[in-house]
């Protein structure tokens, strides 16, 4: 009822704005027949007269004339509000709130989100940053860059960006004083940095003998709760670390770290770009979506070299 009064008062504007219901006929591309009866079951639902008819002309009575204007501003607003969405369909406009791993996000994504905002004045971000996997959901998050083996969810879409090496290094001063290890037994006798917030637990997981990832025992001394501190301590010469290939690469190119077991370090890990399963996909998340997946395969860029590679 409420769907077809609206038609009716399109109908009775044209009218009026035009001052002929052949005119308005013909514009609203209905018979002069039906937009009579159109106006008359508006006239009868609202219980006053609207329009004068003539054999040649059509006015406004006084009724008529304040209704008018009241529909000709509500129209406009509602005209405005339909271009607004359509402009918000097209163009990337709105916040989006990112979580992004510390280290890596600040690197590799951080950059990527901060030249997508230059470009779209309209896109608002929220951006965080936290190591430990966050329920998106919950806690409000759009997208998010995931690091390691996914769960299993049916309400998450994830799009594979690259994947993660890990390496095993220490200063060159370090092994001067404590020998370099050529077997992964020789660790027990070593003195290892680990990075709990990240899950490492007081074991590493390396390749055996039969090139079978398995969890290894590790004695630890230090838990530092952060990738570029662990790195830190490293270069420092306190011990052994098992970090991202990408935290490390400039030391190790410099001989300021030397990695070790590089034939035994487990198998790569994968980083997923992850959001929330939706029929829809808005123009502001698609553009981000868009831009890290066409960095992670451009091939020599520097995200694919530095990350999806990790050589």
């Amino acid at each position: 009822m409420v769907n077809q009064q609206f038609v009716e008062i399109r109908h009775f504007v044209q009218v009026a704005e035009l001052g002929s219901f052949t005119l308005a006929a013909q514009a609203l591309g209905m018979t002069g027949s039906a937009l009579s009866k159109s106006i008359a079951r508006l006239e009868n639902s609202l219980g006053t007269k609207l329009l004068h008819r003539t054999t040649r002309k059509v006015s406004l009575t006084n009724s008529g004339d304040s209704y008018l204007q009241d529909c000709q501003r509500a129209l406009a607003i509602l005209q405005q509000a339909q271009s607004r969405l359509g402009n918000e369909q097209q163009v990337p406009s709105g916040r989006v709130r990112i979580e992004l791993p510390v280290v890596f996000g600040r690197r590799f994504i951080l950059p990527a989100l901060l030249h997508l905002a230059q470009q779209h004045p309209q896109l608002d971000l929220v951006i965080t940053f936290n190591d430990r996997p966050v329920d998106l959901s919950a806690d409000g998050i759009d997208l998010a860059i995931r690091v390691g083996q996914l769960d299993d969810s049916l309400d998450l879409v994830a799009r594979r960006l690259g994947e993660q090496k890990r390496v095993i290094c220490a200063s060159p001063g370090y092994f001067e004083r404590h020998g370099m290890p050529t077997h992964k037994k020789e660790l027990t006798q070593h003195q290892c940095i680990v990075g709990w917030p990240l899950r490492q637990q007081r074991q590493w997981r390396l390749k055996n003998d039969d090139g079978i990832t398995e969890a290894f025992d590790i004695p630890v001394r230090h838990e530092i709760a952060d990738c570029e501190a662990m790195l830190a301590a490293a270069l420092a010469g306190l011990g052994l670390v098992q970090v991202p290939f990408w935290l490390v690469a400039e030391h190790l190119t410099t001989g300021a770290l030397v990695s070790v077991f590089d034939d035994q370090v487990a198998e790569h890990t994968p980083i997923h770009l992850i959001w929330l399963k939706t029929p829809y996909l808005q123009p502001k998340m698609r553009v981000i979506i868009d831009e890290l997946v066409r960095l992670a395969t451009i091939e020599g860029s520097l995200f694919q070299l530095d990350i999806a590679k990790g050589t």
